[in-house]
């Protein structure tokens, strides 16, 4: 889902003929909660199969850090996203933000740890 979404819906629906910047931060917004809740449901059940399992350091280690990635994404970064696309989404002009260039490096960083736990996973 997180490369689905964050590395190819994002980027290319600001390239679809019509599609505004406005429209596309609106459409990102309600992709993006979507997303967001899955990932946070899905986070929750790979903590409870965790804690029930008793699994290895290294995939107790690998849940933790992704678990703390999507933390500080919907904590931090997001509110912060948020703000500077209602600001967008009321008419402002403004130019590309730090903040999506983070949320960028944690969907990436989050991206490798996943794949990273799966095979961790797989090898116990």
């Amino acid at each position: 889902m997180v490369l689905a979404i964050s590395f190819l819906e994002a980027p290319l629906k600001f390239r679809a003929p019509g599609v505004t910047v406005r429209i596309g931060l609106g459409i990102g917004r309600l992709v993006f909660r979507a997303l967001n809740l899955a990932e946070a449901v899905l986070a929750a059940a790979v903590i409870a199969a965790v804690a029930a399992g008793g699994p290895p350091g290294p995939v107790i280690a690998l849940t933790a850090a992704v678990t703390a990635v999507l933390l500080l994404q919907l904590g931090v970064v997001r509110p912060r996203l948020n703000r500077r696309s209602d600001r967008v989404l009321a008419g402002e002009d403004l130019p590309r933000s730090r903040s999506h260039l983070t949320y960028v490096a944690f969907e990436a960083v989050k991206v490798v740890l996943l794949l990273a736990l799966g095979v961790s996973v797989l090898a116990a």
